[in-house]
């Protein structure tokens, strides 16, 4: 039962992204991680255990930036510690991505990217598909997009994901198939949860991505959605009717 969240736009991220993981706590989760686009490029930090945990970590880090992702995670592959806990680097560390589901074929995945060269730091098959995002990023002169795009077209699973780049601080990719995943829209931001709890404070107008949709997220620009095949998709946009003062009642 992991958490996603992200945003992108003109506030500070990490308020969004930490509130954003606490409404999420429900899930049930064993670690906790969030990735900030700063000044000289993703920050990444993660810990095992609970959301107050990370917050505790990062007091004396560097938590600017007005792009980023956050996740709580159920161990599924690997063990619940620092390691295996997301977001995940790409090898370069240009990269980072967060991920809900699991990806079936990783091994495959993970043996064909190993005889390339490439070698892993976690036990995760979420790292496993940040490093194939990347290597057909670096391999096939694509945008990240259409990357993003390729790489879920080789993968047997489930997915929730959400990738950000160093070299495009005002953008966000995310992706699912069979995990849900929402997007919220503000004015001149954006957000991006495994559910609509943590968006009900900013915006009440959401888009429910849809299977094998890949959306594309820029501050100031309309929400761009295709298929992994390409076809472009209209987005529905659908009024959220829960409200803050509910759903702070906890459920009572």
């Amino acid at each position: 039962m992991c958490g996603i969240v992200a945003y992108v736009g003109h506030q500070q991220a990490y308020p969004i992204l930490i509130k954003g993981l606490r409404r999420l706590e429900y899930r049930g989760y064993d670690s906790a991680g969030v990735a900030l686009l700063g000044s000289d490029g993703i920050n990444l930090y993660k810990t095992s255990g609970k959301v107050d945990e990370l917050d505790n970590h990062v007091k004396d880090k560097d938590i600017s930036g007005t792009t980023g992702i956050a996740h709580t995670r159920w161990a599924t592959h690997g063990e619940p510690n620092t390691i295996n806990a997301h977001p995940h680097f790409s090898e370069s560390g240009n990269l980072a991505l967060i991920h809900n589901g699991i990806i079936e074929n990783y091994l495959s995945l993970k043996a064909e990217l190993e005889n390339r060269g490439y070698k892993f730091r976690s036990q995760t098959d979420t790292e496993v598909l940040m490093y194939l995002i990347e290597d057909i990023f670096k391999s096939n002169g694509l945008s990240l997009f259409e990357a993003v795009q390729m790489a879920l077209s080789q993968v047997v699973g489930a997915y929730a994901i959400v990738v950000i780049s160093k070299d495009h601080p005002d953008e966000l990719i995310a992706a699912r198939k069979s995990s849900p995943l929402v997007v919220g829209l503000g004015k001149d931001e954006m957000f991006v949860a495994s559910d609509a709890t943590p968006l009900v404070e900013y915006t009440s107008e959401v888009v429910y991505l849809n299977d094998e949709e890949v959306a594309l997220i820029r501050r100031g620009e309309k929400l761009l959605i295709r298929s992994i095949d390409n076809t472009v998709k209209s987005p529905y946009v659908h009024t959220l009717e829960m409200s803050l003062s509910a759903l702070e009642k906890g459920g009572y």
